[in-house]
């Protein structure tokens, strides 16, 4: 079962408090995601440290119910 749009924002947002997300739905299939993750928790980040905040946010979601996101990320 893919994973809803509004269940990535909601686990994204409960670990990055303050977090701005815009999810679009890429395929129509509610399984390829792109994401816009502006975060002030990114500050200072290499974008791969901004990136691995999201992923640990998802919780080992990817490549399971989530199975593809394109993540763009934004400090803050």
């Amino acid at each position: 079962m893919p994973m809803a749009a509004a269940d990535i924002e909601s686990a994204i947002v409960a670990a990055l408090p303050g977090a701005r997300v815009e999810i679009t739905d890429l395929a129509g299939d509610g399984d390829h995601y792109a994401a816009v993750v502006t975060a002030p928790q990114f500050a200072g980040l290499s974008r791969v440290a901004q990136q691995r905040l999201v992923y640990n946010a998802l919780g080992g979601r990817m490549g399971g119910v989530l199975h593809a996101l394109k993540l763009t990320t934004i400090p803050a």
